[in-house]
């Protein structure tokens, strides 16, 4: 098929797969939009066969294999895969940036879970930050200062979606809230998957997630204004979108089990046109310092992937030692469906 047409395919996905990234998307520049919509309808894709597949294991070392054909310049006969591949060569993108995203969907598949705030931000890292850092690569942006700022959007994006998604994280029977956080409550995860309540205590969980995700938003802005002038509508519009989630979960009591934030096209046309008229007054408005503050430790090896301060392509161990785990777990898998096979033959 003609590169045109893998294009129109990542348009549908993206369509049908990511409303809130569709409408960002449309205040793109052409040059920098249409490599986005590839990147993120691999992303969504890869991220749909891990949370919805009958596999999630296989699922991610499907990914894996993908991602090897495209970096050799041999991408799997689909759409996606042919224009990612293309999109990787045009763009210099990094080896070990959709690594860590293999890594998180393989956290995913493992079933993890995080005792601390930090460590659901390693995981945020991972699944969206670096989301963050490959449109930074896509836009032409390699220095560290707003490949933090963009990192910091990516966190800030990820906490709106697991507050969003208590409720429906819980009834696969997963948690992405903090650990310490239950302990503190007085609460027993395992009581709360058995019965996910909108309770007090879970509603406070998920305000004080909101909270770090304001802070992060705040962070990120001083990078958000310091990108390509054509590039601000479309990234303000995006840190809008997911903020005005937030608002929507809070206008809700923070409850996020028995109703689930929705914005309606109209919200989200208000929030377009805001975006732009944010992208205009940075041209009046100075730098502020905050731009240049460090970036969170937790994505921190990003900002060096991304700003090329890593040379050459290395697979980190945690990475290397999720897949083996993986492996191990599927060869298990199919060790048992065999020895089932075999007696009731």
């Amino acid at each position: 098929m003609s590169a045109a047409a893998d294009m129109e395919a990542c348009r549908a996905a993206i369509r049908t797969g990511s409303l809130s990234f569709h409408a960002a998307s449309k205040l793109l520049p052409a040059h920098v939009r249409d490599p986005a919509l590839v990147l993120y309808a691999f992303c969504r894709l890869a991220d749909d066969a891990v949370d919805e597949g009958q596999n999630p294991i296989e699922a991610v070392l499907h990914l894996q294999d993908r991602l090897d054909s495209a970096y050799t310049g041999k991408p799997h006969d689909a759409p996606i895969d042919r224009a990612f591949a293309r999109m990787i060569q045009t763009h210099d993108m990094p080896r070990a940036l959709p690594d860590a995203l293999l890594e998180g969907l393989a956290w995913d598949a493992e079933g993890r879970r995080f005792d601390t705030l930090s460590g659901v931000l390693d995981y945020s890292a991972r699944v969206a930050a670096v989301v963050g850092a490959m449109m930074c690569v896509l836009m032409g942006v390699r220095d560290r200062h707003r490949l933090a700022r963009a990192c910091d959007l990516g966190l800030a994006m990820q906490l709106t979606n697991i507050a969003r998604d208590v409720g429906e994280d819980a009834k696969l029977g997963r948690i992405y809230l903090p650990l310490d956080w239950f302990a503190e409550a007085g609460l027993d995860p395992a009581a709360f998957l058995r019965n996910p309540t909108a309770s007090p205590e879970i509603r406070a969980m998920t305000e004080r997630l909101l909270r770090e995700a304001d802070r992060l938003y705040q962070r990120s802005e001083p990078g958000i204004a310091a990108l390509p002038l054509s590039c601000r509508p479309g990234i303000f519009a995006a840190r809008t979108i997911y903020g005005g989630i937030g608002g929507v979960i809070r206008s809700q009591g923070c409850d996020s089990i028995t109703q689930r934030a929705v914005t309606g096209k109209g919200r989200k046309i208000g929030w377009l046109a805001a975006s732009g008229l944010r992208a205009a007054l940075t041209l009046a408005k100075p730098t502020m310092a905050t731009l240049y503050g460090k970036p969170c430790p937790e994505v921190a090896f990003l900002v060096d992937t991304a700003a090329r301060e890593r040379e050459g392509f290395s697979r980190s161990d945690t990475l290397i030692n999720a897949l083996a785990r993986l492996r191990e777990k599927d060869m298990a898998k199919r060790e048992r469906q065999l020895g089932l096979e075999r007696r009731s033959a």
